[in-house]
């Protein structure tokens, strides 16, 4: 350990250590889809039905969002006791908070042997299944529709806004584990080598994009009689293809080397990752707004008589709700450019700036998840959407051919 180590850990970090930060925006995605859960139920939207998982068969059974807040608390406790005995060992020192990174991070295996649990008492089916669906879209798996394809899409989606968080689960690890690097010093986001991090961040995007082209392949071999003939599919595709340009260039300028930079310069790799970032950005809050969410703001169909500006016919939630949804998702997608804005910069220099980006990006997915189910129960309450294959009519397609 260098001998400036100690000078890199700034206030934030001698309160939540690198491991913990980690730790709280993992927690909140559970704490999160729990209150996803209760209200839409509120709202008479069943989201276990939606994503084919197994109804309560009776009345004394939990509903499931409380058996989420349960699991939630049983990963929440053990983080609860352990930072007040971090502090209380550390007393502030920046060699003490270096020295027991031990504590920090016996939380994060203590977090991942509670979900892999084989006991009942523990939630068990739940866990079960989300597992299983986490290995399923592991590789960029899809279910068919009948057997929990919008339950794997959610899933692999949340993933795509936890991707920073992942690597850093990856970072906090490997410097766990490096010789004479503590994981409570200064991250250190090359930790292993200069590509783990953007391989770890471009994951969750193979996988959604891999889940795309499933689906697209699905709608030609049934070859459905619609105009898109599964174009929508290719084009979703696409929208996760445009993260990796920026990641490739966001990792090239943090390891900029003139000597391994093929000619481009600093300046030159800037300009590519600001006009590849505006891009991503774009087309995904265009996606979120008009294809997650069916809203007709960024359309032609937005003046229609029937429906309120901007929004549709079928609607459970207020107006105003969704306007605000539309201007925070804006702002979480277009917050990368707050490195534009001198006041803002910190928001992107400094570790407390880093941790409320990434939160802020797990936040967004939180409510992007109430208008995407939403969107998805007018759907099947209305009929499936055109691109949308079960696995009855595949079947059937076959047995004609």
């Amino acid at each position: 350990m260098g001998p400036d180590q100690h000078a890199q850990l700034d206030r934030f970090s001698f309160f939540l250590p690198f491991p913990y930060r980690v730790a709280v925006v993992l927690i909140a995605g559970f704490w999160g889809w729990g209150v996803n859960l209760q209200y839409l139920l509120k709202k008479n939207i069943d989201v276990p039905a939606l994503i084919r998982y197994p109804a309560r068969q009776s009345s004394s059974q939990r509903p499931h969002h409380v058996s989420t807040y349960r699991l939630a608390t049983l990963l929440t406790l053990p983080l609860l006791i352990s930072l007040p005995i971090f502090w209380l060992a550390t007393h502030g020192s920046a060699q003490r908070v270096e020295s027991l990174d031990f504590i920090p991070q016996s939380y994060l295996f203590i977090f991942f042997i509670i979900l892999l649990l084989p006991y009942n008492r523990l939630c068990r089916s739940g866990r079960h299944r989300f597992l299983l669906t986490l290995r399923r879209i592991s590789i960029g798996g899809l279910a068919d529709a009948q057997d929990g394809k919008f339950g794997d899409i959610l899933l692999a989606d949340a993933l795509t806004s936890y991707a920073k968080v992942l690597a850093d689960l990856v970072v906090t690890f490997c410097m766990f584990f490096t010789r004479d690097v503590s994981s409570t010093s200064k991250p250190d986001r090359n930790c292993g080598n200069d590509y783990l991090v953007p391989f770890v961040i471009a994951i969750p995007f193979m996988i959604r994009l891999r889940q795309c082209l499933i689906e697209y392949v699905r709608v030609r071999r049934v070859g459905l009689k619609s105009e898109s003939q599964g174009g929508q599919h290719l084009a979703n595709a696409l929208k996760y293809a445009t993260a990796f340009p920026v990641i490739f260039f966001a990792a090239k300028l943090r390891n900029y080397n003139p000597l391994e930079s093929y000619g481009f310069s600093e300046m030159s790799l800037s300009r590519a990752l600001f006009w590849c970032s505006l891009i991503n950005s774009g087309y995904s809050f265009y996606w979120d707004v008009t294809k997650d969410w069916d809203l007709t703001l960024l359309t032609s169909a937005r003046r229609d008589a029937h429906y309120p500006y901007g929004l549709r016919r079928h609607r459970h939630f207020a107006d105003r709700q969704y306007y605000l949804a539309v201007l925070v998702d804006f702002v979480i997608r277009f917050s990368w450019m707050s490195r534009l804005f001198p006041g803002l910069a910190w928001l992107c220099e400094t570790e407390f700036g880093i941790w409320l980006l990434m939160s802020f990006e797990v936040a967004r997915r939180w409510m992007w998840i109430f208008l995407r189910v939403e969107a998805e129960q007018v759907r099947n309450s209305r009929g499936p959407a055109p691109d949308d294959i079960l696995l009855g009519q595949f079947n059937g397609k076959l047995d004609a051919d």
